[in-house]
């Protein structure tokens, strides 16, 4: 990997560190809350001070080389300082969607043994201080609960912006002792899997701008080019293109936290971006919402969609409403984002491919056996290369990459003669719904202790927004005469689960398809969701 240019042994400091000396006023992040309507801006000397005075208050707080610090915050200038202090003294970030609640936050954070968490007080009227202290008995790992708009000694702004640390502290010498190496760990991500239990995804610096390099030289980015994130900095989207590639560019990154069409819109005219990326769903507002804009966001160039097909008619409609051009990716939290068509391609590659491999990757399409499927006939999805994660965290035995260095994502695709492919289906037991995954077995094992539920599977129905709705079918116990959705629903709430994780359709059947060995056939039941429809739900946002 570093004879071939893939592995620069660079870090994120470094990048900060040049763009800082050259060009320091420039601002580095813009950020706006929505709920608020609020603007915040740091310039690069801004940003450097701030992770200066934080990286030495983590320290002053016991936080060592290896630590886990873990954050559970929106799209706010918080999260990128958050990752920078840790980078200054060595610690690992955690960074958890904003959806997840008590059940999911019990695994996590006793999983990755994060010592240190920082939350908001108050995010979208949720109070998240109250979530931890209602499951912080059961997490003796976690030492520390910092809370941005919070009070007294659990201050984020008390203990870590406003105490001047670096005046106690010898941050040179700090700092120069604890840099990270480029093949450390340095963040971990969970990601929903078949098991019903997440997995702490681990990446280094060499591994992640392995991708965030090509990626943007695959669309032309430069210092130039204002960055848009709007896609929760939580998941790998956000994070590597949001938080570390426009301080890779040396450029500004304006974080949004809340997803609003057409509040996009707005930000859009006022601060002329010229990228973004986000989730099918996302384009389909904003291509809604432009022709209510006039010329307002003609600064957007690239759009990069992922997380499921574009349709044609989305892409036709934003070549008419938008000067962007509208990009397709196809990316795990393992790889970040493996394949990517190109701007100079025809249109209809976005909406009928999910691009070809950036550099320093490489797709293959199998057989089940091994062996390579010709051009146009479907397989298993393997890839291998310079940004794959270097493991699991705790789970060595999940690490499924072969002898030749080949991981089996889990997908089923095809490939054209051109190399371009296309995700067909998924191995793996995973719904996807707006770029998010639901964890169906997880949900699936809560469902079986509901009272006269006598078998259940979970399936995605397509959905021409969201790309798939999670649908219910369940067979009854004879006890039981009958179920509503809003039963399970209200069940699935009061064991903890994220709302986003809810079933939005239920059927009750007879019996389960099933194979000769008792198994549910699943593709039986997917084939029966093709034909339901459902009303358009509760608008997502930025979670």
């Amino acid at each position: 990997m570093v004879a071939s240019g893939a592995w620069q042994d660079q870090t994120l400091l470094d990048y900060l560190d040049t763009t800082v000396a050259r060009t320091p006023d420039r601002p580095a992040i813009i950020g706006y809350r929505v709920g608020d309507d609020t603007r915040t801006e740091l310039s690069y000397r801004d940003l450097d001070q701030t992770v200066t005075r934080m990286a030495a208050g983590l320290a002053a707080l016991g936080i060592q080389p290896g630590d886990v610090v873990a954050c559970q915050l929106p799209n706010w200038w918080q999260t990128t300082a958050l990752h920078l202090a840790c980078l200054r003294i060595g610690a690992i970030l955690n960074p958890l969607m904003p959806i997840f609640r008590e059940r999911e936050l019990r695994f996590m954070l006793a999983h990755g043994e994060a010592r240190l968490l920082v939350i908001p007080k108050l995010f979208r009227g949720f109070d998240y201080e109250a979530m931890i202290d209602g499951i912080r008995a059961e997490l003796p790992r976690l030492e520390t609960l910092l809370v941005i708009g919070g009070d007294g000694e659990r201050s984020f702004e008390q203990r870590l912006l406003d105490t001047p640390w670096e005046d106690t502290t010898d941050t040179q010498t700090l700092f120069s002792q604890r840099r990270p190496g480029a093949d450390d760990v340095i963040q971990i991500l969970y990601t929903s899997g078949t098991t019903g239990e997440p997995k702490g995804v681990m990446h280094t610096s060499n591994t992640l701008f392995a991708n965030v390099r090509p990626y943007a030289e695959r669309l032309h980015l430069t210092p130039d080019d204002t960055v848009l994130m709007a896609s929760p900095v939580a998941h790998q989207t956000g994070f590597m293109y949001g938080i570390m590639m426009p301080i890779y560019l040396g450029t500004t990154a304006i974080l949004q936290d809340i997803w609003d069409a057409d509040y996009v819109c707005k930000v859009i005219a006022a601060d002329s971006p010229a990228f973004t990326m986000a989730a099918t769903p996302f384009l389909a507002d904003l291509v809604k919402a432009a022709p209510n804009h006039g010329g307002e966001l003609d600064s957007l160039r690239i759009f990069v969609s992922a997380g499921a097909p574009i349709p044609s008619a989305v892409v036709e409609q934003a070549g008419r409403v938008l000067k962007a051009t509208i990009v397709s990716a196809w990316g795990m939290t393992e790889n970040g984002a493996v394949t990517m068509t190109c701007p100079e391609d025809p249109p209809e590659r976005a909406s009928q491919t999910d691009g070809k491999a950036l550099p320093y990757m490489e797709v293959n399409v199998t057989d089940f056996q091994g062996q390579p499927r010709p051009a146009g006939e479907e397989g298993r999805l393997l890839v291998r290369g310079a940004s794959l994660f270097v493991g699991y965290l705790k789970r060595p035995e999940l690490y499924g990459v072969d002898p030749d260095g080949w991981f089996n994502t889990g997908d089923l695709a095809r490939m054209d003669p051109d190399g371009y492919i296309r995700i067909t289906g998924r191995t793996k037991d995973v719904v996807i719904r707006g770029g998010e995954n639901i964890p169906v077995v997880e949900v699936e094992n809560l469902l079986y202790t509901f009272p006269g539920i006598a078998d259940v599977a979970l399936v995605g129905c397509p959905d021409e927004r969201l790309g798939e709705r999670l649908c219910a079918y369940v067979t009854l116990n004879d006890s039981a005469t009958e179920l509503t959705l809003d039963q399970i629903k209200a069940y699935l709430v009061e064991q903890q689960l994220a709302k986003n994780y809810l079933p939005e359709y239920l059927e009750v059947i007879e019996a389960m398809p099933r194979t000769a060995s008792g198994k549910i056939q699943k593709f039986k039941l997917r084939e029966r969701a093709r034909s339901v429809r459902l009303a358009p739900g509760p608008r997502d946002g930025a979670r």
